[in-house]
Order: C-alpha cells, then structure tokens, then sequence
C-alpha cells in the first residue's frame, strides 16, 4: 500500500453529484479516512496498514479528486461534498462509524455529521479546515484572480502549484508523494480542474455549522502538526476551548501534511483515539 504505484482504490459508486472511487480493508469497527485538498486518499497510505489488524477502514477521492470522477461543471464545494459523504456512510451501511478528516476533509466531515445529520461516533480533526478563516494566502489570491489563472500557461500554472505543495509538509515530501499529489493537477485539463475547486471553496459553509459546534457532544481529538504552515496550531487550541468533548495532540515535527511527516505518529493517535470504547 506505501507506494504510488501500489495505492489504487478497486471499488466504484454512482452519488447524485458523481463517481466515487473507494476502497476497504481490515476487519474491525469501521473508520472513514477522508482526505483534503490538494491531495488525495494517497495520503492515508503509510496510516491505513497500521490500522487495518484492529479496524475496517474505508477510504475514498472526494468527487474531483484522485481516481474520482474529474471534469468541469461538477460541485466540488464542501458543502456538496457532505452531502455525497452522507450518500457514501448510508451506501456502505454503516451505523455511527469513526471518522478522521484532514483540511477540509475535517469540514467535510463536521459538516455531514451536524448539517447533514450523519451520525457518527467519534470525529478525529486532523489540521482540519473548521474555524475561518482557513483560505489559506496562496488560495485566496488564486480566488481572487481565477480568470488570469485560467489564461496562464500550465508550466507555470503547475510551478506555482507545486510551490504551494512544498510548504505543505515540515520535512521535504518525498518525491513519489510529491509527484503523486502534483500530477492530478498537471495539463490543460488538471489547471481547470484545480481553479474550479479553489472557486468554490467557501468559508460560509464552515460558518453554517460553526454555532452547533458548542453544544456538539459527540468525542473529538483534536490532531495537529506543530509546524502547520497552513493551518497554524493556535487554531487547534481555539477549537479545543470550543468543543465541550474535545482533547489535542500536536505532532511536533509534521506540517499541513502530518501524514506525511509522521505516519506513524498520526496512526498511533488514530488508532488509540478509536479504540476507546469501541463500537462496530
């Protein structure tokens, strides 16, 4: 499962907004791994083999994303995205499953579970995209200025991206993850897909769900890299203080991508955090 080359979801589902390509492995009470973005499932593949003896774990692209289906003129906003990940729980029939979701994975999931009504029984937010403002400056100013992207040539177009990506991780991502991330993005075709992800990102629908987040009594932890370029750790704090069931871990070497700086430190967490009081 570690290499690009080995990570392939086998598995397909027709949604209302989409194909969704997903995978499962392990036995066990079922956990969801749901990705962010710029990246993809890929990113859970050196956590999923340290989960897969005490869990079954179910990983999938968001619409858009990966092997998912990826075109323009699809609805790849978070809050669309919920609602294909309450379509996805109720299509694999689980009842109450774990979750862990990465940037606005985390969003995705908070989302579906207090706007959507998916019930879940614990909820891990990895440097997760929650409280605004999480447009990170890099992403604002392509929001700002979708239609000069639009006309800039895919060389550059793809430097700029893969610039972006490198601040992503606190170590220097290995250059298979780094290709596996950079190439969904690549040509005429990835340009146009990335810029039509980044214009409907929108920090309303975090803001919807952000007055239920006091009185949320589902178990959360709270995951955090200690040198979060992206997402600064005072913003896990912040979320700690507003969760009533709420605790924090910081990896303290791990960036944005603290999965990819610390699998194992990121799987150790996970797994000790779902495995209390476990349920099927």
């Amino acid at each position: 499962m570690t290499g690009t080359s080995n990570w392939r979801l086998r598995q397909r589902v027709g949604l209302s907004g989409g194909e969704v390509a997903y995978d499962v492995f392990g036995d066990g009470p079922s956990v969801i791994l749901v990705h962010g973005t710029p990246s993809r499932s890929y990113i859970w593949r050196n956590v999923v083999p340290k989960l897969v003896n005490r869990f079954t774990v179910y990983v999938f692209d968001l619409l858009g994303f990966g092997e998912s289906e990826r075109r323009e003129k699809l609805n790849v906003s978070i809050a669309a995205q919920a609602r294909l990940f309450a379509e996805l729980v109720e299509s694999w029939g689980l009842e109450a499953p774990a979750v862990a979701g990465h940037d606005i994975g985390g969003g995705i999931v908070l989302r579906a579970h207090l706007v959507e009504g998916v019930k879940l029984s614990r909820i891990a937010l990895a440097d997760a995209v929650v409280l605004r403002p999480w447009i990170t400056p890099t992403t604002r100013h392509v929001k700002a200025h979708v239609d000069v992207y639009r006309t800039m040539p895919t060389g550059s177009f793809e430097a700029i991206i893969a610039a972006h990506l490198r601040t992503a991780s606190y170590y220097q991502m290995d250059e298979e993850a780094f290709v596996a991330y950079l190439d969904q993005w690549r040509g005429e075709i990835g340009q146009k897909i990335y810029l039509q992800k980044d214009a409907q990102l929108d920090e309303e629908h975090t803001a919807e769900f952000e007055p239920l987040l006091r009185s949320m009594e589902t178990p959360v932890h709270l995951l955090w890299g200690g040198r979060d370029a992206w997402l600064d750790p005072t913003i896990a704090e912040r979320l700690r203080d507003l969760l009533p069931n709420a605790d924090l871990e910081l990896i303290p070497n791990a960036g944005h991508f603290s999965m990819e700086d610390d699998p194992e430190g990121v799987a150790n967490a996970l797994a000790r955090f779902f495995n209390r009081d476990r349920r099927t």
